[in-house]
């Protein structure tokens, strides 16, 4: 069954109210790789209970809609070929360690790549603070449809393109991922079996399962705050990366990073199979 645009527009999806624990804002932190040393006090602000500080990219498994567009037959995408393309966060307030959120998702466009390139299907989340009204986060997400083009839709918007310095990157920082991440991860929202079915991973066209895109993502996120802020994610205002390869559980993954003012460019590479599994990557941080 080919891809339904019409179908994918018209959903509407219920506003989602979610309660969040201490224990969750840990186990989230502990899933993206913080804590690998258990006895750094930058670590543990964010994985002990004692003055606990919940890293913000958690915002991106926080009101998520029971059921996602991507487990829907109506809209006629393929599941097993589906893939996170580019995701991109803006921090409106910092986050409780615990607390209730409100949100809601919207389809924001579905983009036609053509019949042999697939589709990208974009969508965006705001996530308010649910007893104060306060918005403490947007999250936009494009997703490529790898096996869904050639439906007709219109093309990808074209987007200005930050280049990157031809100087050296003023950080290199190195990120082991750990063998169990991806079935550590699926426990904060995405159960999808690609990250754990080795089966499934075969049939996506991967040697094994893939660790989850937003927990490439949120990696990284860590490892400029650690290297860049000194530990303090507050000053993280805004954050966004496109995702060139899957990253597999047990690989290190390296960022080369240039810090322009309130800017920083970034890349990420696996080393051991010379890929690049980030780019475009951009962080705004408070001065």
């Amino acid at each position: 069954m080919p891809l339904k645009p019409d179908v994918l527009q018209a959903l509407d999806f219920p506003e989602v109210v979610q309660s969040y624990s201490a224990d969750d804002s840990i186990r989230y932190a502990l899933s993206i790789g913080i804590g690998l040393d258990p006895v750094d006090p930058a670590q543990l602000r964010y994985v002990y209970e004692k003055d606990l500080k919940a890293f913000p990219t958690m915002a991106a498994v926080l009101g998520c809609t029971p059921r996602p567009w991507s487990t829907m037959p109506e809209t006629g995408v393929t599941r097993t070929k589906l893939v996170h393309g580019e995701q991109r966060i803006v921090f409106h307030a910092p986050f409780p360690p615990e607390g209730e959120v409100r949100s809601k998702d919207r389809i924001a466009g579905v983009y036609d790549k053509g019949a042999e390139k697939g589709a990208i299907v974009a969508t965006e989340r705001q996530v308010f603070d649910a007893k104060t009204g306060t918005l403490l986060a947007t999250l936009q997400a494009k997703i490529f449809c790898r096996a869904d083009g050639g439906f007709g839709g219109g093309n990808v918007p074209a987007e200005p393109v930050r280049a990157f310095p031809d100087t050296p990157p003023t950080h290199v920082i190195e990120l082991p991922t750990f063998i169990q991440q991806a079935l550590l991860y699926r426990l904060n929202y995405d159960r999808n079996p690609l990250h754990v079915d080795p089966e499934v991973a075969k049939i996506g066209g991967f040697p094994r399962p893939i660790l989850h895109g937003l927990a490439t993502w949120a990696v990284a996120a860590y490892g400029i705050v650690r290297d860049v802020l000194g530990g303090d994610a507050d000053r993280l205002r805004e954050f966004e990366v496109r995702f060139s390869q899957p990253v597999l559980p047990g690989e290190t993954v390296t960022l080369e990073a240039w810090v322009q003012g309130e800017d920083v460019l970034f890349r990420g590479f696996v080393r051991e199979r010379d890929a690049k599994v980030l780019d475009r990557g951009y962080a705004r941080i408070a001065a």
